[in-house]
């Protein structure tokens, strides 16, 4: 069973098309958030246990659950060919996140939520050296993993060349690319790709894709973390595509 930690995931965990075991209420958990919870999961016919904070603890599998945990079913990992096939169907001109390797799992959450809130198809990202959707993953996204398509690939250079045949156009975030974020054409279909912490894209990662974009900073720290690098760009998107206006 998957674990759900924390309030706003849980009530999105219930508003979303997954089906919940059992929640768990630490004892002196109260609030509107958890009379939320508690109402939708009587509606739900979803078995309710409190227990003590330390069971809470035990059971979250990440820090600050913030007196709650569900359990329920996995998340689906959705075939990439599933992906297009929705994305095409529902949006005229599909945007995806694609993630190189972000190891972080908050950044990883908080990417997924930013992917949601700027309305993009899907998130991509690599099996190996890659984080994986952790209850922290889960929390960190403040439930929006309820609300999009998750894709594991294989190789994520053959997913950009599946994405390019199905008519998107691909952009990688590097900080060494000539080309200002604001000052490249983000419209039409597009699959955006984040490098990882550390190193930034891939060698290869980088040749895939059709052109290159870059963040100004100053030289210290010279830097942004992916996750807020990611929302500069994303919204971006959603600026020139006059998006969600």
């Amino acid at each position: 069973m998957a674990k759900i930690p924390g309030r706003n995931p849980v009530l999105e965990a219930l508003a979303g098309p997954r089906r919940l075991k059992e929640i768990f209420l630490a004892h002196n958990s109260q609030g509107e958030a958890v009379e939320k919870i508690i109402a939708r999961a009587e509606e739900q016919r979803v078995k309710l246990t409190r227990v003590s904070e330390s069971r809470i603890a035990e059971l979250a599998g990440t820090a600050n659950p913030q007196g709650v945990v569900a359990l329920g079913e996995e998340l689906k990992n959705l075939h990439l060919e599933n992906v297009l096939e929705s994305a095409l169907a529902e949006f005229d001109n599909p945007r995806f996140l694609l993630l190189d390797q972000i190891q972080d799992p908050y950044n990883f959450g908080a990417l997924i939520r930013t992917a949601r809130a700027a309305g993009f198809a899907a998130v991509i990202y690599p099996k190996n050296r890659s984080s994986q959707v952790t209850p922290t993953v889960v929390k960190a996204s403040a439930g929006a993993v309820e609300w999009i398509d998750l894709c594991q690939v294989t190789n994520l250079n053959r997913a950009l060349s599946r994405l390019k045949e199905a008519g998107c156009w691909i952009a990688g975030a590097d900080a060494a690319a000539e080309q200002l974020y604001y000052q490249a054409d983000l419209t039409g279909a597009l699959g955006l790709v984040i490098g990882s912490e550390g190193s930034g894209l891939r060698r290869l990662v980088r040749e895939n894709c059709d052109f290159l974009v870059a963040i100004p900073v100053l030289e210290h720290p010279g830097s942004l973390n992916a996750s807020v690098a990611a929302g500069i760009i994303v919204f971006e998107t959603v600026r020139q595509n006059e998006i969600l206006t």
